[in-house]
C-alpha cells in the first residue's frame, strides 16, 4: 500500500510505503501549537518507506526538528536528518486516515477535559516510555 500526501500549495509532496510501525495522538503543548488543533494525530514509518520532494523548513525543537512547508506554512513531519524514523502528521494526507487508528495518546495530562480518552489506547502522562 503507498499512502500520499502534501502540504496546502502543493510545493511539498510525500509518498508512505507500507503500513506504520505505530500511530499516536499528542495532546502536548509543542504539538498542539504546531498543528494548530487540540492535538496531533500521526503516524511513524522507518525513514527509507518515505519519499518526499519539495523544499521544507525545519523549526528545531524537542530531540527532533518539526518540518513545515516555506510556501503555505503546513506542518507536514517531524524527524532529525539521519533517523531512522518519520512522524508524518496525518491531517496531510490526501485522502482521510482510513484504518490509522491511534494506539496510544502521550501527554495525557493536557489532553483537553471535553475529549475524552480513546477506547483500547494506551494513554501516558507525558512521553512514551524509552522514547526519549
Amino acid at each position: 500500500m503507498t499512502r500520499t500526501g502534501g502540504c496546502n500549495c502543493g510545493q511539498v509532496r510525500y509518498e508512505l510505503e507500507g503500513e506504520p510501525l505505530r500511530v499516536g495522538l499528542c495532546h502536548c503543548e509543542t504539538c498542539r501549537k504546531f498543528t494548530g488543533s487540540a492535538f496531533s494525530h500521526y503516524a511513524v514509518w522507518p525513514q527509507g518507506r518515505v519519499r518526499i520532494s519539495g523544499d521544507t523548513r525545519c523549526w528545531e525543537v524537542r530531540a527532533g526538528g518539526d518540518r513545515f512547508c516555506p510556501m503555505c506554512g503546513a506542518s507536514l513531519f517531524t524527524w532529525t536528518e539521519g533517523e531512522e524514523e518519520i512522524e508524518v502528521k496525518l491531517g496531510t494526507l490526501d485522502g482521510p486516515p482510513n484504518g490509522l487508528e491511534p494506539g496510544y495518546e502521550l501527554w495525557t495530562v493536557r489532553r483537553e477535559p471535553w475529549l475524552g480518552p480513546l477506547n483500547g489506547s494506551a494513554r501516558y502522562e507525558r512521553d512514551r516510555p524509552g522514547s526519549g
